[in-house]
């Protein structure tokens, strides 16, 4: 059987902001919207919410509006609704579960974390070590390929935790989960992933991974702003993190601090089912994700090879780190401007490529780009061709020639 494949003009149709003409390499900050997205928040908003509940009709309106996005997000990542737990942010979610398995942590402890991820995944865990009197321990990477060290160097029998990246927001490096996963299990260590950077761009599935837990951001694949993270039920029973006392102490909610942004959440089942129909098809939602995933994954490696391909061709530009797997996310500089400058230039000819480190400090660091990081060009399921030809175009302008 064929694989399925996007149609590009009926995907980019779905995004109103397209329509200003913007080629947009900025989704790995947040993507594009699509109009059934803004549409299912507004009408939540519109239709009558208050708390969750039983006994009205607007409580159970409610209370469904949050079923429905745990069982969204399960669909997505390959996990259970209900391990799935909503809070403002995925940094805020980390740090959130970072105090409270550090409860457990006392001197000679150990904790893994990578230079090579954002540093969501670094600070709350090294804070967390340090204030119970555990050991930091850095797996570090290749500044020339962008690849991880191999992860037993950084492992011990008093390893409680490995927190790792699915996927860099700097390089778009996807480094072996399931391997560093394995290994970590293997010293009875627990496993977080940031699949911030992954989930919109490839199939991702909890189990596959061997992650413990994964932190997403649902604004990074055409929904809303807010975090999600999600674990075995199982596994969220045996954890007590701060809570007031009348909230509820059933999980997943008692990971939710407050009143959750019930609006927003119809926004992120909205999301997934955009998601799930990028290929029109019928069947369980599960697997429609799938494979609207793998052709976006597709059309995104087509992308990206046209675009490194014509990178790599401009004298004075500089593309950095060459992983042998990873998103199509390209970074690089030119010669004689700072990394704001590029993006200044480009913006002025319609063309957003940011610059900066991207929060991904420990990296840009270790890649010798400083705390100012390089440009990053980020291709989405709404890039066209003529959109990276455009990109490029506008490089070269900024360089005067082709090697």
């Amino acid at each position: 059987m064929p694989a399925a494949t996007l149609d590009l003009a009926r995907v980019r149709s779905a995004f109103p902001s397209l329509d200003l003409g913007v080629a947009h390499f900025d989704g790995p900050g947040g993507s594009q919207v699509p109009a059934p997205v803004a549409e299912a928040v507004a009408a939540a908003m519109t239709a009558g919410l208050c708390q969750r509940g039983s006994a009205s009709e607007t409580e159970r309106r409610t209370d469904a509006v949050v079923t429905e996005a745990r069982s969204a997000v399960a669909d997505l990542l390959g996990a259970e609704a209900g391990g799935v737990v909503f809070g403002r942010s995925m940094t805020q979610l980390t740090f959130d579960l970072a105090r409270t398995l550090s409860r457990a942590w006392g001197p000679g402890d150990e904790v893994v974390v990578t230079r090579l991820d954002h540093d969501a995944n670094i600070r709350p865990w090294v804070l967390a070590a340090e204030r119970a009197g555990a050991t930091v321990r850095w797996l570090d990477f290749d500044p020339g390929t962008a690849e991880l060290d191999d992860i037993e160097s950084a492992l011990s029998t008093r390893t409680r935790l490995v927190a790792v990246t699915a996927a860099s927001n700097l390089f778009g490096t996807r480094p072996d989960v399931r391997a560093i996963a394995d290994a970590a299990h293997e010293v009875d260590a627990l496993v977080h992933v940031d699949g911030v950077h992954l989930a919109p761009h490839a199939p991702v599935d909890l189990a596959g991974l061997g992650a413990d837990f994964l932190a997403c951001s649902p604004y990074k694949f055409f929904g809303p702003h807010l975090g999600a993270l999600t674990a075995s039920p199982r596994l969220l029973e045996t954890l007590h993190p701060d809570k007031l006392l009348p909230s509820s102490d059933a999980v997943p909610e008692r990971f939710e601090l407050g009143t959750l942004p019930y609006e927003l959440l119809a926004g992120v089942t909205a999301a997934v089912d955009f998601i799930a129909g990028l290929v029109p098809g019928e069947g369980p939602r599960r697997d429609r994700v799938l494979v609207s995933m793998h052709a976006v994954e597709a059309s995104e490696a087509a992308l990206l090879t046209r675009l490194l391909d014509g990178l790599t061709s401009l004298d004075g530009v500089t593309v950095h780190g060459r992983p042998a797997r990873r998103t199509p996310t390209a970074l690089f500089s030119v010669d004689g401007l700072a990394g704001a400058e590029v993006h200044a230039k480009l913006a002025a000819t319609g063309v957003n490529a940011p610059a900066s480190s991207f929060y991904a400090i420990e990296a840009s660091r270790r890649a010798g780009l400083g705390d100012e990081g390089a440009v990053r060009a980020g291709i989405a399921p709404y890039t066209s061709p003529d959109d990276v030809d455009r990109l490029l175009e506008g490089v070269a302008g900024l360089v005067g020639g082709a090697r």
